[in-house]
């Protein structure tokens, strides 16, 4: 057994831990902060088709790295998890490269939604978290841009009990100023093609068909205060709608794509300094239900490219926790708050059984972030060099005690 001493909890007491490892070690815990294992709702783990970005080896210990011992990941792989049998076999992929990495991570699936599978939901439902819709163009090819194919998902995700969990942009407008900006080649664009407007017009529509069909939209990674008002509203109204924002949104801006380039580039894009103040107010008023890190590797190859075609998304499951700790002890937000976006609602909402899993996390110690500390298989960060504390030291899953980054 396994005794860390005076750990500091979330309601800001001192106690011992004493853990059934099997050792018989005693670990000094004054610097450390017990935590439950994290749940990451959006991380895209490339596999299969993908795995030279990332796998389930490298993303289990990047999971383990950043305090998350249960992943959600996405359905735009190659090919895309949007039938019975691609399902059955990504489980079986997943499971192998897990048992590889050493790392019990946990994880749930969502299915990907496209205009000629809407007769496999009812092969799936049992076994999957949800349903991922892409309104707009992003990595891979799940599109579902059109009215009447959103309201035939909303339809079957209803007589299924399903949540949706959307990517909310307005194609036809991204279309409209890709064209109009088609000559462009500063990063800066990639903000304006993928308006505020086009965030708008999507969030408005998903709104009205989860009114309609009294289904859970998750909306994944607002950005804008457009979006939260009309968020703000619909939950005032009773809607099923909940709101999660990622934290590039909360650290970065559009002025980061100066310093950079390719590397700011994600989907949706980074906004204003002002939509990331309203964002951050957001939370602190309950609207933003949960932080995921939408983990979206990519080479630096493939980053170093022009606009044009650069890839969007970057890593993230790593510095999320340490980003949000470093945000606490600077008085931003509240370790109740964390806790919340980033387990307690998570957990509700996708309805995540109970586990013993404890991140003990130190919080007193800071060091500037370096790539080659990262676990993820890119090896880079759009915060490396940023002087970070509440790095995990240790983590407590099933049974076993793993030293995840000495502090």
């Amino acid at each position: 057994m396994t005794r860390i001493t005076n750990v500091q909890t979330i309601n800001n007491k001192r106690m011992d831990y004493d853990l059934a490892d099997g050792t018989n070690d005693v670990i000094n815990g004054d610097k450390l902060l017990a935590i439950p294992g994290l749940i990451d709702p959006h991380v895209h783990f490339r596999v299969p088709g993908m795995q030279y970005k990332e796998d389930w080896i490298t993303g289990a210990k990047a999971a383990f790295n950043g305090g998350y011992t249960t992943v959600f990941d996405m359905p735009n792989v190659n090919p895309a998890t949007n039938t019975l049998e691609r399902l059955n076999d990504k489980i079986a992929l997943i499971n192998q490269q897990i048992k590889q990495s050493g790392f019990p991570l946990r994880y749930k699936l969502f299915f990907g939604a496209d205009k000629n599978n809407f007769h496999q939901i009812h092969k799936v439902y049992k076994n999957i978290t949800g349903i991922k819709v892409f309104m707009g163009s992003s990595t891979g090819d799940l599109l579902l841009d059109d009215e009447s194919s959103l309201h035939a998902i909303y339809a079957l995700a209803k007589q299924f009990n399903l949540i949706i969990a959307l990517h909310a942009e307005d194609e036809l407008i991204i279309k409209e100023n890709a064209q109009k900006y088609s000559n462009e080649t500063d990063f800066k664009y990639h903000s304006i093609i993928r308006s505020v407007d086009a965030a708008k017009k999507a969030v408005s529509l998903v709104i009205e068909l989860s009114k309609i069909y009294s289904v859970t939209s998750y909306i994944l990674h607002i950005s804008t205060q457009a979006e939260i008002d009309l968020i703000c509203d619909a939950k005032s109204q009773g809607i099923k709608v909940f709101a999660e924002t990622c934290p590039h949104y909360l650290f970065l801006d559009d002025s980061a794509y100066d310093k950079l380039q390719g590397k700011a580039k994600m989907n949706p894009p980074l906004r204003k300094i002002a939509d990331q103040d309203y964002l951050w107010q957001a939370i602190n008023n309950g609207i933003i239900d949960t932080i995921a890190s939408d983990h979206a590797p990519h080479t630096l190859e493939e980053k170093d490219s022009p606009l044009c075609k650069c890839p969007s998304g970057i890593p993230g499951i790593e510095t999320t926790l340490p980003l949000l700790l470093t945000a606490y002890k600077h008085g931003k937000i509240s370790l109740d708050k964390i806790i919340q976006l980033t387990y307690k609602n998570p957990k509700n909402i996708f309805n995540v059984k109970d586990n013993d899993h404890i991140v003990f996390v130190n919080i007193e110690d800071y060091k500037i972030l370096k790539d080659e500390d990262l676990a993820t298989k890119v090896k880079w960060s759009p915060y490396s060099g940023m002087r970070l504390t509440g790095f995990p030291a240790y983590i407590y899953a099933d049974g076993a005690l793993y030293n995840v980054i000495v502090s």
